[in-house]
């Protein structure tokens, strides 16, 4: 093999790979057509080695015509990619910023092409280009404290990509420097810019890979443990996120909410099931707004839903009880006369010293039938069974004294009792 062979040879290793990336992605999104990004991604690959062949086989054979168009392929290449990534993470440029950049590029290269032929120019241009806008991506996708481990990796292997263009260029001076277009495919940075797309290329696209892999395999979670009617977690999302909490018997005060649709079977069996499901839909988004992202909401089964609440006492969770009740006694719905009021009622407790889960769900269990069996649309709390009631400007209290300071211990309830309590309450009703 003479040395022209070699070097094509050598120059076909990075478009090759990124063709096979190409299909991986395009697969990928097949599969799952919701992350369009993957689409992106592959057009990506597809654009890069399209410039490739442009540049390598010379196609068209005029020079400052080729470096044209490869120029447009590798452009929109960086484009496409650094948009797929960023898509992600529901990021972007925006369409004006891309047809800018790619028009600038190019106009540039026209210039150092047929106004003032300067091939160092066309490299800078380029690379200094190129590595700018992976640079910016990145930057937008610094990580945060609480950002997933692929996050980090896939950041940092984008930065390293994105920076790795800056200084490749210093092989073009001095005795490196390439003089003519005929002989770039043997000069030092030539070959050093294919080692490096072929490695950190292919170290990014992996790193996107595994990214969105996660990704997905989180919605899979997600779906697992939602209920898929009114977003909340069901019982098993519940059980595993309370454990994740890290809540102990020694932490601080921890509160759970009890809550019921009153005659909810009286909704179903006269405005039909369709409504019964608007109902909840909207029942639980009204949970999830009165609601902290460190709060936990479950739907327990049918109409009863379960809150807890980390961090928080009896008459802050009260308080938070008595604005959601007031709330979805104010609701309205497109299936049900304005005249039907649709109400709830709460049992509030507090986790007592010593106290297991299943213990504190019997109790505000308990709390939820002396609301129901005093009415309905009203809520029942520990603390009236050993004092007077509290003051009812509390329940009017403003979010910001909800809670009160502090943080979860290390060390977690047995919350498998979400389920026990659940069983047999199951079996009592039944």
């Amino acid at each position: 093999m003479n040395p022209s062979q070699s070097t094509v040879a050598m120059s076909l290793i990075a478009p090759g790979m990124f063709l096979v990336f190409s299909l991986v992605f395009c697969c990928a999104w097949l599969v799952e057509r919701r992350r369009h990004y993957l689409l992106l991604l592959s057009l990506s690959c597809t654009l890069f080695c399209a410039g490739a062949t442009v540049q390598i086989f010379h196609l068209p054979d005029a020079v400052y015509l080729n470096a044209v168009v490869s120029s447009v392929f590798y452009t929109s290449a960086v484009i496409a990619a650094t948009e797929g990534i960023l898509g992600r993470s529901r990021k972007q440029f925006g369409l004006r910023a891309d047809v800018a950049l790619l028009l600038g590029i190019t106009g540039m290269i026209l210039f150092f092409c047929y106004v003032t032929p300067y091939l160092l120019a066309r490299i800078y241009i380029q690379n200094f280009g190129y590595g700018a806008i992976l640079l910016i991506a990145s930057f937008r996708l610094v990580p945060q404290r609480r950002t997933r481990p692929v996050d980090r990796v896939l950041f940092w292997v984008m930065f390293v990509f994105a920076v790795q263009f800056f200084p490749r260029t210093a092989l073009t001076a001095g005795p490196n420097a390439v003089f003519s277009a005929r002989n770039f495919g043997q000069s030092p940075f030539w070959q050093a810019l294919q080692v490096s797309i072929a490695l950190l290329g292919a170290a990014l696209a992996f790193a996107i890979l595994a990214a969105a892999l996660s990704d997905l395999l989180d919605d899979l979670r997600r779906e697992r443990d939602s209920d898929p009617l009114t977003g909340v977690l069901n019982r098993r999302g519940f059980q595993e996120r309370s454990n994740e909490l890290g809540l102990s018997a020694s932490s601080a005060s921890v509160s759970l909410v009890l809550c019921d649709l009153d005659h909810f079977k009286v909704i179903n069996d006269t405005y039909g099931h369709p409504a019964g499901d608007d109902v909840l839909r909207s029942f639980g988004a009204i949970l999830v707004s009165e609601l902290r992202s460190s709060d936990l909401v479950c739907r327990v089964g049918g109409e009863e839903f379960a809150i807890l609440m980390p961090d928080t006492k009896e008459e802050s969770a009260a308080a938070v009880a008595e604005r959601i009740r007031k709330r979805i006694e104010r609701q309205t719905f497109d299936r049900i006369p304005v005249s039907h009021r649709v109400t709830s009622s709460f049992g509030v407790a507090e986790r007592r010293s010593g106290e297991s889960l299943h213990d504190l769900m019997e109790r505000a269990d308990q709390l939820l039938y002396k609301a129901k069996s005093g009415g309905r649309n009203r809520l029942a709390r520990a603390v009236e069974e050993d004092t007077p009631a509290a003051n009812s400007s509390l329940l009017t209290a403003p979010p910001s004294a909800r809670f009160q300071e502090g943080s979860p211990a290390s060390s977690h309830i047995e919350w498998a009792a979400v389920s026990q309590w659940g069983q047999e309450k199951n079996r009592s009703q039944s």
